[in-house]
C-alpha cells in the first residue's frame, strides 16, 4: 500500500502541474471561439490518461464507443469521481454541461465555464430554478450541442443507492432528442475525498441510445435500471481485479457527496 500512496503522490503532483500549464497555455483562449478552450481541455484529459497509466496502473477502457449517436443529444451519465467529468467531454460535440452555480465563482475556472457556455443552477431556487435549467437546455440542445447530465447531481461512492433526482426526465422531454446512458466504474480507482490513486482497469461504457418521446415515467425507470445495472457488473469486475493486484479491494463508504 505503501507505493500506492507513493505513486498517488507523484501522480497528484504532476496532474496539478499539468493543469497550471495548460491553464498558462489556455489564456489567449479567452479571446478566441470557444472551441480553442475545449481543445486545451482535451489535452488536459489527455495527458491525464497517460499519467494514470504509467504513474499509477490505471488502466482506461472505453466501451461501446459506436453507439454515441451524431446531432443533438442528451447525455445521461453516471458520477462517482471527478475524473469523468473532464473526459467525457473529449467523446462529444461541443458538449454543455449542468452545474452548481458556485463553480462559476471559481477565478479562471469559473471564467471558462462561462465561456464555454456551460449551465449553472441554483440549487436553493426550486421551481424557477428548474424551469431556467430546461429553458436553457433546450435552446442549447436545439443549437445541436451536446448536453451531459449526471442525473444523481453530486458523486456517489461505488456501491452506493442510487439517488435519481426528476428534473432531468424534464429536459429530455422538453429537448425531445435521443438520450445516451453511460455506466462507469472510476470511483473505484480514482476515489472521491482522498489523493490516493488505485491501480486496475477504469471502464467507460456508452450504452444503447433511448429513443425521444418516451413517457416521462418509463424513462426515469429505463435510464436507472441500464445505468445501475451496467454500474454494478463493471464495479464488481473492477473490485475482483483489484483483489488480485493489490491484495484487497479498497473500502469505499456508501454514501453522497
Amino acid at each position: 500500500m505503501f507505493l500506492i500512496f507513493l505513486r498517488s503522490l507523484v501522480f497528484n503532483v504532476l496532474f496539478y502541474a499539468v493543469l497550471v500549464c495548460l491553464a498558462i497555455v489556455a489564456l489567449p483562449t479567452f479571446a478566441l471561439p470557444p472551441r480553442a478552450m475545449l481543445t486545451v481541455a482535451e489535452w488536459w484529459a489527455k495527458a491525464t490518461l497517460v499519467l494514470m497509466r504509467v504513474v499509477c496502473n490505471i488502466k482506461v477502457e472505453f466501451r461501446g464507443v459506436e453507439n454515441i449517436p451524431e446531432g443533438p443529444l442528451l447525455i445521461v451519465a453516471k458520477h462517482q469521481s471527478f475524473w469523468e467529468t473532464f473526459v467525457l467531454p473529449g467523446f462529444f460535440n461541443r458538449p454543455i454541461f449542468i452545474l452548481k452555480r458556485q463553480l462559476m465563482q471559481i477565478p479562471v475556472f469559473g471564467q471558462f465555464l462561462v465561456k464555454t457556455g456551460m449551465i449553472a443552477i441554483d440549487r436553493n431556487a426550486g421551481v424557477k430554478a428548474l424551469l431556467d435549467m430546461t429553458r436553457r437546455a433546450r435552446e442549447a440542445v436545439r443549437s445541436g450541442r451536446q448536453l451531459v447530465i449526471f442525473p444523481e447531481g453530486t458523486r456517489r461512492a461505488p456501491g452506493a443507492p442510487p439517488d435519481y433526482k426528476t428534473g432531468f426526465a424534464q429536459i429530455y422531454s422538453s429537448c425531445g432528442v435521443p438520450c445516451l446512458p453511460i455506466a462507469l466504474n472510476s470511483g473505484l480507482f480514482w476515489p472521491r475525498r482522498t489523493f490516493m490513486r488505485y491501480p486496475g482497469t477504469l471502464v467507460v461504457e456508452f450504452l444503447e441510445p433511448l429513443p425521444p418521446g418516451l413517457p416521462k415515467d418509463e424513462f426515469l425507470s429505463r435510464v436507472q435500471t441500464v445505468i445501475e445495472d451496467a454500474t454494478g457488473r463493471l464495479v464488481e469486475a473492477g473490485r475482483k481485479e483489484q483483489e488480485q493486484l493489490i491484495g484487497s479491494a479498497p473500502s469505499y463508504a456508501p454514501t453522497s457527496g
